[in-house]
Formats: C-alpha cells, structure tokens, sequence
C-alpha cells in the first residue's frame, strides 16, 4: 500500500480516537473554593464537576494549588455537590462563542442563552479565548477620528475618539444606566457590547427592554452576570463582553464596548483573591487585582491595521471622596479620560449629571478640528469663570463691570445649561452640536 492510500486511512483512524480525560476527586469544599484532587491540570484552566448522586455539573477554574492539591473557583452554584463529586479537566482554558449570531440576543460568561430566544446553529458560531493578549503597542492602528455618541455634553466638550478607552465615574444614582443607554441609541457605533456585571435582576431587562429601542437592541450584544451569581462569573463577564468586542474588532468593525461596572468587577476579583488566601492590600482588594486591571482594559482600543477599534466606556462606583477609592485611583491612570458625574446636579434632575469641569478626554485634542477645540475651551473658561463667582452672585456680592469675561458667563450661564441638558431619549448629530456649540462661544 502506497503512502498516499495509507494517511487518508490513518487521519479517519486518528479521529475517531478519544482523547484522554484527566480525571480527579473533590477532597474539601471551604467556603467558596474547591480542593480536589487531580493532576496534569495549570491555572486558567476549565473543569468540570459532576457529582453522581445529584447529576449536578458545574463548570470551574483552576486558580491555584496548595500542596498536592489543586483549587479551584466554581462558576455556578455549589449546591449539590460533595467529596464524591468527581472533577474532570478539559484541557483548555474557557472561551465564549462568538458570531453574528449574537447580536439582539442576551448570554451569561459562559455563552448560555438567557432571552430565551432560539439558539444559533453550532455552524455560525466560533470560539474566542475568554483570556487574550492585547495587540502589540507598535502593531496598533494610531487614533485619529471621532466617534460621535450622541450626547451633547460629550460629543461637544469631552469628545470621545474612535478607540479610545474612558471611564464614567460617579455615585449610585446619578443616572449612569440611563447615560448609558443613551450612548447606545446615539452612538455611531457599527456593534456595541454591553456587559452587565453584578447587576441587580430588576434592572437587566428594564435596560434592554424599556430603554432601549429595536434599532439599539438589533445591534447590541449583551453579557449579563446579575448579582446573586458566584463571584467568578460575575467577574467573567467583563472578560467574556470583551471577547465578543474583540471578534467584532477583528472582522473590522467599530465597537462600543460597555462595562457597567467595573467596580463590581474588582469586588469579584476580591472575593476571589481573599478566598484563594491571598494578602489584602488597600481596602482589601488582593495584589492580584492591580494585575488584573490593566490585563482587562488593555485589551480594549484601536486594533491591527485593518482590524476595527474598541471603544470602551467603563463605570466606576464611587463614595464620598473618590481620591480615596483605589479602583478609581487605578483606572484614572490606566484610562484615556474620565467624565464625573455629579450628584449635586443629578438632585436637580440635571440629566446626564455631568461636571463638565471635572471631566476630561485625554484625547479630544487628536480627534477636533481647531475650532472645535478652540469654541469648547471657550464655553469650558465660561463655565469656569461662572463657578468663581457663584457663592458672589448667591448672595448679591457680585457687581457687574468688575470683569468682561466674568459678566459675559453669567449672562450665557443660562443658555450653557440648557445645551448641556439632555432628555435621555433625545438624538443630537454632531453637526448640530458643534453648531450650536460655536453659537454659545461666539
């Protein structure tokens, strides 16, 4: 027999072998971990845990080891499971599956179908790793345009670019759902990711369902974990919603990646970090947290030459005086710009609740034209010059002629207020927004 008439016949002999399982025992379930019994297996890698009695099968993550012991964090429920339950490892780490399939249509981390919508054939979909490098700094594309979300206070004085990575600061409250879904309606987006993490239940399909309407929601791919789910699963679904955005980046498509919150995120990691016997560092966040930040949020921005780009906007919880927070701290200087929201201003029913004076994007200056950023540094020295003044003006101290450009901010103030006051279901192209924009600063 002739070579060419053997490999055909060993290639069709090879596939239908097996493989191997790798297979060990559960010894002790403390707390939230899990120490079996099983060797060959690394760290990041998938098991599963199927316990004979109940039938019950979780998936888990191998996080660490402890002698002869490897530990791992479930991603599910623990329920029903005991030192009989047996652990069988995959091989791989956990991936998601990525494809048009998904878009209008709403998955857990591990990509189950949680709409209750039909699910796509096995064909239209593939896998992407649910842990990927970023591209290589000298292999991204430079950042060069905008991206127009649709809100007049960003478009006009905190200009977003095509991807770039920005944060959403403020306190429970203010309105970041209600600022996010208007960022999904308006936005020039071809695909927007949403990732929900740690979200309360109640809250998921008033967002997708009440907020958003069918044009938003047919482009929009969303990757919930509510909060009642195990910390692992909570904090896959950042990484899983930034997977799915890469997919789209590499078919060369602009995606707006949402994560709300990443606050949650690092609780999550928290969770997991201490429960693993990890040192606690400030406010109790593990060190390997600070690691894990900026693995997540690098992955997000500008692609290859001739993939698309992520932009992603990022919501940060914050409590009294943010500068004390460590997340906040973390992401302000991993991130491209910030925009704070204001309590004070969301209890005048200010929407969106933006301070326009603490906000900044790093890189409106790459992407405006100079009279773009010529009028909104005018309108910015405006509003400035009004706050300096305004305890005076409270309390009738203030005496019009002791400063031009001080008189002429407080006779715009009013007009100001209005432009950067927004309904949430309220549209504005860019082009209208920098007309009126250079009305006010003219």
């Amino acid at each position: 027999m002739s070579l060419d008439d053997l490999l055909p016949r060993l290639n069709d002999r090879l596939s239908r072998i097996t493989p191997h399982q790798i297979r060990g025992r559960v010894k002790r379930i403390r707390g939230l971990l899990i120490h079996a019994s099983i060797e060959g297996v690394s760290i990041g890698e998938l098991c599963y845990l199927r316990d004979p009695v109940s039938g019950r099968r979780v998936a888990a993550e191998v996080i660490g080891f402890e002698e002869d012991d490897a530990i791992l964090s479930p991603i599910g429920e623990l329920h029903g499971l005991s030192t009989r339950s047996e652990v069988i490892a995959t091989g791989r780490a956990q991936g998601i599956a990525v494809g048009e399939g998904l878009f209008g249509r709403v998955i857990s981390p591990l990509g189950e179908w949680l709409d209750g919508g039909p699910e796509p054939g096995p064909e239209t979909l593939i896998e992407y790793p649910v842990h990927a490098e970023p591209p290589l700094p000298m292999k991204r594309q430079l950042i060069q345009h905008p991206l127009p979300l649709g809100v007049r206070a960003i478009d006009a004085l905190n200009t977003v670019a095509k991807g770039q990575r920005i944060g959403l600061f403020g306190e429970p409250g203010v309105g970041k759902s209600s600022l996010l879904s208007a960022i999904i309606r308006g936005s020039d987006a071809d695909v927007v990711v949403l990732g929900l993490v740690g979200e309360r239940g109640r809250e998921v399909r008033e967002l997708l369902d009440v907020q958003l309407d069918a044009r938003a929601r047919q482009r929009t791919v969303c990757v919930v974990s509510t909060s009642d789910r195990p910390a692992i699963e909570r904090a896959r679904a950042a990484l899983a919603a930034t997977s799915v955005a890469e997919y789209f980046r590499d078919q060369g498509r602009d995606v707006l990646l949402l994560v709300d919150s990443l606050t949650r995120f690092a609780r999550a990691q928290r969770e997991i970090g201490l429960a693993a016997g990890e040192p606690p560092t400030r406010r109790g966040y593990p060190p390997s947290l600070f690691a894990a930040l900026p693995r997540l949020l690098e992955r997000a921005g500008p692609g290859r030459e001739g993939d698309g780009s992520i932009t992603a906007i990022y919501t940060v919880l914050t409590e009294g005086d943010g500068a004390l927070d460590p997340i906040a701290e973390e992401t302000r200087a991993i991130l491209d710009g910030h925009i704070v929201l204001s309590g004070e201003l969301a209890r005048r029913e200010h929407f969106p609740a933006i301070d326009i004076l603490a906000s900044r994007s790093r890189l409106m200056e790459s992407v405006a034209d100079e009279a773009h950023r010529r009028d909104a540094a005018r309108v910015r020295n405006l509003m400035s010059h009004y706050r300096d003044v305004e305890l005076l003006l409270q309390v009738g101290e203030y005496r019009e002629g002791s400063d031009d450009v001080t008189d002429e901010a407080i006779r715009k103030h009013a007009t100001i207020e209005s432009f950067l006051r927004q309904s949430p279901n309220d549209h504005v192209s860019f082009e209208t927004t920098l007309s009126r924009l250079r009305e006010i600063a003219q």
